[in-house]
């Protein structure tokens, strides 16, 4: 049986988390702290005291999910989870998650890296200009297609999560005009997400230049594990290969659907969720009935799953 472990993204946090499994394990302590070191934040306080929505935004919702993550895979390491998967994968800030756990970038360093990058994609574009949008019920192809007549701005496929969930990103007007014609055609739903950023866009290029100076800064090393990346996918483990992933990750889709069908294709079948919520395990329950997902984030989940 392969296995991999898989790390989610922006969206599963939420106000307390985490605060369980640093009551009950050192291990998780260390990782806050280290992380609220690396990101020059209280990460322990923003996980456990924020409101929801000082915790939705950006540049806070990456370090929290990331610093969450890792502590869970610390603990199970640490307490003699000896499980060693054939890949690692993460859905867009999930990567850094999957890249810290393969031992590819220092705890600290990679908090400090997704809270520069928060902050990077909260800024490069105003506030009210773009937007995402999730669409629910229309094929990625028939969506490609809408999106080709749209002409009032800017707007591209940002997230292919399942056969029947697409997210589009770009420019409101050039949003509100795609809705109408998804609307038009049939789709079940067709939701604005609460984001105020159009990410995984080109208009998050800015961003991603940024971003690629401040790796330059940091220590990459080689993964332990590959990463089945999102802007290829395909596996990554040299530094270099990681940090320029990293960098087309910001204005690339983020190629989910396939990521799992790669996996399945590598003969996985059996993922770990690690991380708050369980996000992933609902997309990928419908890309592929082929690969067993068991979500680890409560010390309850820690404990069964050392069981075995």
């Amino acid at each position: 049986m392969s296995i991999a472990f898989i790390f989610p993204g922006q969206g599963s946090q939420y106000p307390g988390m985490g605060k369980d499994l640093y009551d009950v394990f050192p291990e998780a302590r260390e990782v806050f702290e280290e992380a609220s070191e690396g990101a020059k934040i209280d990460i322990t306080k923003l996980c456990f005291e924020s409101s929801e929505g000082e915790l939705t935004l950006t540049y806070n919702a990456q370090p929290a999910i990331f610093t969450l993550s890792v502590a869970i895979l610390n603990v199970l390491k640490r307490n003699g989870f000896d499980v060693s998967p054939k890949l690692v994968a993460g859905h867009s800030l999930g990567e850094f998650s999957a890249c810290c756990g393969g031992g590819g970038i220092s705890v600290g360093e990679a908090a400090y890296l997704v809270r520069r990058r928060g902050e990077f994609m909260q800024e490069t574009v105003p506030e009210g200009v773009g937007g995402m949008t999730a669409v629910i019920g229309l094929s990625s192809s028939e969506i490609e297609e809408v999106l080709e007549k749209v002409s009032s701005g800017f707007v591209q496929v940002a997230n292919y999560n399942s056969p029947e969930q697409t997210v589009i990103s770009g420019e409101i007007k050039a949003l509100k005009e795609a809705e109408e014609l998804f609307e038009n055609l049939g789709a079940k739903r067709v939701i604005r997400l609460a984001v105020s950023a159009p990410f995984h866009s080109r208009l998050m290029k800015p961003a991603a230049e940024k971003l690629k100076e401040e790796m330059e800064k940091l220590s990459f090393n080689m993964l332990e594990i590959p990463l089945v990346n999102n802007a290829d996918v395909k596996k990554v483990t040299e530094p270099e290969e990681l940090k320029d992933s990293f960098y087309r990750q910001m204005f690339s889709p983020v190629r989910w659907v396939e990521d799992v069908n790669y996996m399945e294709r590598e003969g996985v079948t059996l993922c770990y969720e690690i991380g708050p919520k369980n996000v992933l395990k609902g997309l990928m329950r419908r890309v592929t009935k082929n690969i067993k997902v068991v979500n680890v984030e409560k010390p309850k989940d820690i404990e069964k799953v050392l069981k075995g």
